[in-house]
């Protein structure tokens, strides 16, 4: 459905980012991570079309998106700062929405009322934050899009609108097979929605993995020994991310196979060994500490 491949981007003396490849498939919901100046709003305004890359190609079904109106009439880009015509209306906006959408659905629009109950008369730019982002996306719902991507998307929204938001997104996946594209930085709410994950770093692609098979790919472990220290080749074999000791206890977070771990960690006979899942958050965490972009003492 959507293939990046080697796709560069440089401003002046800036290159924000760097052969990056990526494959989303129709149906899916992908996220997309990184530190912040990682490149990934960048990559995001070159996938929406708004920005033309420097060398690579970018294509939605098999076809370049620069310039190419038939494939923005079916893709809508939300912006982490919303953008709204000066004084206009809900209304207003609406009609242009549907002016340039073949795919507006109008009884969709009808119906999203009861989820966004706000006054169609009213001026968007007097609203709050919140409920601008509540029209950005009352609007986008109603073009029904093959492919949206979406900047920092619930920044702004109380928890109920945020659940509603996700009750949406996920319906139109399951019954449209659209495509969603999402960077944030709430890494709680990515992982609720999220079926395949890429970790941006400096303008590269660190990680690109199926969320399950990342999640069952790293672990926290917490081990102890009857003689109270570690033996002197326990950690050789072991792919560690982080360490910390506390006491007697070794608290480490270490990538491989689950069983693996397990078998090796085993065989040294710890009289305490537990392994515990990590959510995205610790994972991302863990990951971008690897390559250097650390922080000290996070274990909980």
């Amino acid at each position: 459905m959507i293939a990046i491949k080697n796709v560069r981007k440089a401003f002046e003396d800036l290159e924000a980012v760097k052969n990056v490849s990526l494959h989303i498939k129709k149906g899916s919901i992908y996220g997309l991570l990184g530190s912040n100046g990682a490149g990934k709003t960048t990559l995001l305004k070159i996938l929406a079309g708004i920005y033309k890359q420097d060398s690579g190609e970018i294509r939605i079904d098999n076809e370049p998106v620069f310039e190419n109106t038939a494939i923005k009439q079916r893709l809508i880009f939300l912006p982490d700062t919303l953008y709204f015509f000066s004084q206009y209306t809900i209304k207003q906006m609406a009609d242009y929405y549907r002016s340039i959408y073949p795919t507006w659905n109008e009884q969709r629009y009808e119906r999203l009322a009861e989820v966004f109950p706000i006054d169609p008369s009213k001026k968007i730019h007097r609203l709050s934050k919140g409920m601008q982002r509540q029209v950005a996306f009352w609007l986008t719902f109603s073009t029904m899009p093959d492919v949206l991507i979406m900047d920092e998307p619930i920044d702004g929204l109380d928890a109920v609108m945020r659940q509603k938001i996700k009750n949406l997104l996920v319906q139109d996946v399951a019954d449209r097979d659209m495509t969603v594209l999402i960077s944030s930085h709430n890494l709680r709410e990515v992982e609720d929605i999220c079926d395949h994950i890429g970790i941006l770093h400096h303008g590269e692609m660190m990680i690109e993995r199926d969320l399950d098979d990342l999640k069952s790919d790293i672990h926290k472990i917490q081990v102890a020994f009857k003689s109270g220290a570690i033996p002197e080749k326990f950690l050789q074999d072991l792919d560690v991310l982080y360490q910390e000791t506390r006491g007697s206890v070794l608290l480490c977070i270490v990538r491989g196979n689950e069983t693996a771990v397990s078998e090796k960690i085993a065989a040294f006979h710890p009289v305490l060994f537990d392994l515990l899942p990590l959510t995205l958050e610790e994972i991302f965490i863990y990951e971008m500490g690897d390559v250097g972009y650390a922080i000290e003492s996070i274990m909980a």
